[in-house]
């Protein structure tokens, strides 16, 4: 039976115009609704505008950089961004999750490789079944229905991917999870070794719920192994 699901929108934002027609090619035959923006300045309004389901963001562009584009977005698109970027250097990848992205995927690309980390992508929202929904630590409240958190009864502002972070953590409360355990459940991938993404969301993540980054209480880095949501003995699960 045909499903009358509309397929999931994908914006990508890229200026080498053939690469970006062969993978919207690609991708729509996999299922995808796909259109192609070759400007950044552009770029910043038709993604605030359209709000995609996902924009696939090239670092290198004419009019702003991808950097750009997603630090001018990022306050009024809560969809996954996924930067594409041609160079290796650590510090591009480092400044694009501070920026906002949520995954970056280095250029070359094979197109399944970057459609496998666009489903990995939309797939984050989806609810584990049994688990609790809400999630209460002193005045943290996760609301995983609500994809919200407030502190103190206030609103605290995530990334998608920011946000995905914390909910797995705070869902295995009083355990370490490993990096190889977060990006094979974010991320659907084996951890390299050497990705410093989650430690730049981590870092995010603290000051935001009311850490110390200095002498963390809530999430605490565990010496060669990963890290731990300190379990209080306060905390609820609804």
């Amino acid at each position: 039976m045909a499903s009358h699901e509309a397929p999931p929108r994908i914006l990508i934002v890229e200026d080498d115009q053939r690469l970006a027609e062969l993978t919207q090619e690609y991708l729509i035959r996999n299922g995808l609704e796909v259109s192609i923006e070759g400007d950044g300045q552009r770029a910043i309004r038709r993604i605030i505008d359209e709000q995609p389901d996902l924009v696939v963001l090239d670092v290198m562009l004419p009019g702003a950089d991808g950097l750009t584009v997603c630090r001018e977005v990022r306050s009024h698109f809560h969809q996954p961004i996924i930067m594409l970027t041609a160079r290796t250097d650590d510090m591009d990848q480092v400044l694009g999750l501070e920026m906002g992205a949520d995954d970056y995927v280095p250029k070359p690309v094979q197109p399944r490789v970057l459609l496998a980390r666009i489903r990995a992508q939309l797939r984050r929202g989806e609810s584990s079944e049994g688990t609790a929904q809400r999630l209460i630590f002193g005045e943290l409240v996760i609301d995983n229905g609500a994809r919200s958190v407030t502190l103190a009864g206030q609103p605290v502002d995530f990334t998608s991917a920011e946000y995905d972070l914390l909910w797995l953590l705070a869902s295995h409360a009083g355990k370490t999870l490993s990096r190889e355990d977060i990006f094979a459940k974010l991320r659907g991938i084996e951890y390299d070794g050497q990705d410093r993404s989650i430690d730049v969301r981590i870092s995010r993540i603290r000051p935001k719920i009311g850490d110390d980054p200095d002498s963390p209480r809530i999430i605490k880095t565990v010496r060669s192994k990963g890290y731990l949501f300190v379990k209080d003995s306060g905390s609820v699960g609804i």
